[in-house]
């Protein structure tokens, strides 16, 4: 086996509450991305990875092509209306990015191409475009693009009529981009240069300097991030102040683009609420005195308290309300039952009582879709699950009938009877029940341990719903279960299942996950050399956690851009997302929960015992995780392990958090951790 690039040590003392850590690997910082060792030795790395997975090199191509051979390449969405306009985007065979096109009127109307993602990223190994709006009276498009992979984006304009140009580009934007009712004037977010947080929002006039632009709102409380919307009514630009425990939302009127932000509800006493505005009332969605979220109504502008407003959805301890819709006939709420997301419908009229959109599984993800015209008394549903490729419904609110627009296509022999999902429960060491979510072939021999892949998150309140995946058949039809471990972070089971593993409560995400894995064993479902545990960004945490606790458990390892410095990242508010991410892990400025956060940050925690093979992947352009977490983790892993384990780290040097842009290439990130999986529990790769 190629040797393992060995990164020199450098002590750096980092001290504070009296204590004193060493990193050796500090110096692997450079927010340049431009220092030539640093540079050289990720390219050593990923040439160590290539020859570690040199054996697996041809599977990783099979599951590749077999991958792609999966897609439907000129594929397209279904279209949507909003103003006369139906838009849609498509893709073309052999392309890797979509072309977005609208017809006006009609969807037998002449197609217009808006924009051509594959024309804009040549000549970039990486594209994504951000905001793409159109003003209401069809003649300008506004469209933000990142080709660095740090989601900053510039701004740029295009005349849709061919009667004009717009030379002016907009730089240093989070690509939240909104049109007033003038249809020249667009609001848009810009970020600090240095922490990329969103904190301004600016007004532009089309066709002059962006240099003589206005700013509106300049956010100086550093724990907070701002972003813009558009209200349901089109009446208001909505300005939102967000950190995780509390909002604050301000309006403009859009037809009067000059007119002062105006708080609707003032900041305070942890209040996390969101506000959109139709049919001359406001609507929020909010958890005052109720954690798992109410609805109420208010016609005011802005209120002194939640004492102005009038419930729509009352407060419950069962039901968590994730989002709303607000349509002509009805509001639409996406809640939360069980731990299974569904659509909720609350006709205006009295006579009609609310009623749950029902579907034929037990266990699936059903949620509002992209919001046409709200008079249309059409309300789009996305649907999918562990077995169910992604549907996409028109629900009537006339009449409740279900109309299927489209189920994503998968080729080849797919035949969604061959496999079989279920959900499990498992009773953590607390006494809490988590569940677990499974599929697998419907053929799989279960009366003996199988090969499984456990996949966790568990941060953020972000509840990792069961969808289907046409990439993860490859893993199946190869004999694995793929298992969902709905560890508290999530809101699975609403805001305490939230509150339960975050802050001083952390360490619960990573006891379920290993309560978990621990189960699988115990009652045959897998053995520990079969069993691969995966987990990216905070779910790399995650990883590195488990890793540290109960390292003779697993397989395998992997972990994408995985957030592993916890305590270093915290204390360094020069960083990106540090500040308004306090609420979520703590402000390690504080002993308390310094204490706490060193005790799981898995960099600081490495141990000199056997470990399983690790699989660490990153971009060098990360802008949420920096590069230097998994590369000095995976250094100091290599350094303190005590077994011949290989730990491989591969950077990716064009993209970011996201991983590659392009959809192929995507698939081709997805095919090399399968290789890496079925190599390990083949035993095709050393252990």
């Amino acid at each position: 086996m190629s040797e393992a690039p060995i990164a020199p040590k450098r002590p750096h003392t980092i001290e504070i509450h009296g204590d004193a850590r060493v990193d050796p690997w500090y110096w692997m910082r450079d927010d340049d991305r431009e220092d030539p060792e640093i540079l050289a030795h990720l390219a050593a790395e990923n040439a160590h990875t290539d020859a570690v997975l040199a054996p697996v090199a041809e599977l990783k191509d099979e599951l590749f092509a077999e991958m792609k051979g999966r897609i439907k390449e000129d594929d397209s969405s279904v279209p949507q209306i909003s103003d006369g306009v139906w838009r849609y985007s498509r893709f073309e065979e052999g392309r890797e990015y979509a072309i977005h096109c609208r017809r006006i009127e009609s969807m037998d109307a002449p197609e217009e191409v808006l924009l051509d993602e594959n024309e804009r990223a040549e000549g970039h190994s990486y594209y994504s475009l951000g905001g793409l709006t159109v003003s209401r009276d069809r003649r300008t498009m506004a469209f933000a693009e990142d080709t660095l992979s740090r989601r900053i984006y510039d701004v740029h304009f295009r005349d849709l009529t061919g009667e004009a140009t717009y030379p002016e580009v907009i730089t240093g934007t989070s690509g939240n981009i909104v049109w007033a009712s003038d249809h020249r004037t667009i609001f848009y977010v810009r970020q600090d240069e240095t922490t990329l947080r969103p904190d301004q929002v600016w007004r532009h006039t089309l066709g002059t300097d962006p240099a003589d632009d206005v700013l509106v709102l300049d956010e100086t409380n550093p724990e907070f991030y701002v972003s813009i919307w558009l209200s349901r009514s089109r009446e208001f630009v909505m300005i939102g102040s967000f950190q995780t425990e509390e909002t604050e939302v301000r309006t403009i009127a859009a037809a009067d683009p000059t007119d002062d932000p105006q708080v609707f509800l003032a900041r305070g006493d942890h209040h996390h609420y969101l506000v959109d505005h139709f049919d001359g009332r406001f609507f929020l969605r909010s958890n005052h005195e109720a954690p798992n979220f109410r609805i109420a109504v208010t016609d005011q502008r802005a209120i002194s308290s939640m004492a102005d407003t009038t419930d729509i959805v009352a407060p419950s301890d069962d039901v968590f309300v994730e989002d709303f819709g607000l349509f002509d006939a009805a509001l639409v709420v996406e809640e939360r039952r069980d731990a299974i997301l569904g659509v909720r419908v609350l006709p205006w009229a009295e006579t009609e009582a609310a009623y749950r959109v029902d579907f034929d599984e037990a266990v699936y993800t059903a949620g509002i879709g992209t919001l046409g015209d709200a008079n249309r008394d059409v309300v789009r549903i996305g649907y999918t699950s562990l077995t169910t490729p992604m549907r996409v419904y028109d629900f009537s609110l006339a009449d409740r009938s279900l109309e299927l627009r489209k189920e994503q296509p998968v080729l080849g022999d797919f035949d969604r009877d061959a496999y079989v999902a279920e959900r499990i429960t498992v009773t953590a060491r607390d006494g809490e029940t988590v569940p677990v979510s499974l599929v697998h072939r419907r053929d799989l021999d279960r009366s003996v341990p199988q090969p499984v892949h456990l996949y966790g998150y568990g941060s953020y309140g972000i509840t990792m719903d069961p969808s289907f995946s046409s990439a993860r058949l490859a893993l199946l039809d190869r004999g694995f279960v793929f298992a969902i471990a709905h560890v508290r972070g999530g809101q699975e089971y609403g805001r305490r299942w939230y509150d339960d593993g975050k802050l001083l409560n952390k360490r619960n995400t990573f006891t379920d996950f290993i309560d978990i894995a621990q189960h699988l064993v115990d009652t045959g479902v897998t053995t520990t050399p079969q069993l691969v545990a995966s987990g990216g960004s905070a779910g790399g945490l995650l990883m590195g956690a488990v890793l540290n606790m109960a390292p003779d458990l697993f397989g395998a390892i992997v972990a994408n851009v995985a957030f592993v410095d916890v305590v270093t990242t915290m204390l360094d508010e020069s960083i990106p997302l540090t500040t308004f991410e306090y609420d979520e892990w703590g402000n390690p400025n504080d002993k308390t929960f310094y204490d706490v956060m060193l005790s799981y940050s898995p960099y600081d925690n490495v141990a000199a015992v056997d470990h399983p093979p690790v699989f660490a992947l990153a971009g060098l352009h990360d802008s949420q995780v920096q590069y230097w977490e998994p590369a000095k983790w995976v250094a100091k892993l290599r350094d303190t392990s005590t077994g011949d384990a290989p730990v491989i780290l591969r950077m990716n040097m064009d993209a970011g958090h996201g991983g590659a842009s392009g959809r192929f290439a995507r698939l081709e990130e997805i095919a090399e951790e399968y290789a890496f999986m079925l190599g390990v529990v083949n035993d095709t790769l050393l252990r």
